[in-house]
């Protein structure tokens, strides 16, 4: 399976605002959304022909009273503190790292998107069980070895505009970063590659493939197969390597869960792809953009 990784590209996503951004929130996460996909045509991204995109699909604009509700969309002294002294930041991957849900771009390219991203957003929102909710979605399409590959040669990930800066912003500071993810390490192997993050970095879930190339499952050995496995996966990480300080960022509640004794100190919720309300209410931090976090560490 490592083979795979050859054949995968990563489509970083830039964009260039009029305005360098608002403080911390957009008008709405739709908007912000919206500009993102302009913006990725206008530089002649790779583009696929596919149905609507089920994670702009799923946004709905944010009110700004709704957003009034909030008090953490600005960071608290001790916040601020925390993120800029940091030794380790673990981030999400799927609508955070990169701009898709890698499970259900998989599913839409072998004709199973839609009923695949309904058990993504229940996922995600924390109604059922991560576990069962992953052994679901792939019983819905049983993804061979060989499309697996296609898909990954075909539409690569998109990065998140500005993770590629803060990844090394934070490595100049001497901050460790890892990828936690419930995704698939053949599709974040890649990602992992471009932003210069080691593969002993990256806790991910594993495809499992017979010997002709047929789908077997996954291995349930892995942390984040589970309900509060990427808790457990942060947890592993800190202990092994000691950090006095550990910060994750993400958008779904099984990000938020990582705040458990022994893992991370902190939450940021990173809604600038996808905005959980229940989740961004939790959060330390609320974040729609990453030159936010970019510019406070200076």
């Amino acid at each position: 399976m490592e083979g795979l990784v050859g054949v995968s590209r990563v489509t970083p996503v830039r964009t260039h605002l009029g305005q360098k951004h608002l403080p911390f929130v957009p008008t709405s996460s739709l908007q912000f959304t919206k500009i993102l996909y302009r913006n990725r045509t206008r530089v002649g991204m790779n583009q696929h022909p596919k149905s609507p995109n089920p994670i702009a699909a799923s946004i709905q604009p944010l009110e700004a009273s709704a957003l009034s509700r909030f008090d953490n969309t600005q960071p608290s002294k001790d916040v601020l503190d925390l993120w800029r002294n940091a030794d380790a930041v673990c981030f999400d991957v799927d609508s955070t790292v990169c701009l898709d849900e890698g499970i259900d771009e998989l599913a839409e390219y072998c004709g199973a998107g839609k009923a695949v991203a309904e058990w993504t957003a229940r996922a995600m929102s924390g109604s059922v069980p991560f576990e069962e909710a992953l052994a679901a979605r792939l019983s819905l399409f049983n993804p061979s070895l060989s499309q697996v590959q296609d898909f990954l040669e075909e539409r690569p990930a998109r990065l998140s505009p500005g993770i590629d800066e803060l990844v090394k912003k934070l490595k100049a500071n001497n901050t460790d970063v890892y990828l936690v993810s419930g995704g698939f390490r053949q599709m974040i192997k890649p990602v992992a590659s471009i932003l210069g993050i080691p593969p002993e970095n990256v806790f991910a879930n594993q495809l499992l493939f017979g010997t002709s190339g047929e789908f077997l499952g996954f291995d349930k050995n892995e942390p984040t197969s589970r309900s509060g496995g990427k808790a457990t996966a942060v947890q592993q990480i800190r202990k092994a390597h000691n950090y006095k300080e550990l910060i994750m960022i993400g958008d779904g509640a099984t990000d938020l869960e990582a705040c458990q004794p022994g893992g991370a100190d902190l939450f940021i919720c990173y809604a600038g792809v996808q905005f959980r309300e229940a989740v961004a209410a939790k959060a330390n931090w609320l974040v729609f953009n990453f030159e936010d976090l970019i510019s406070s560490l200076d």
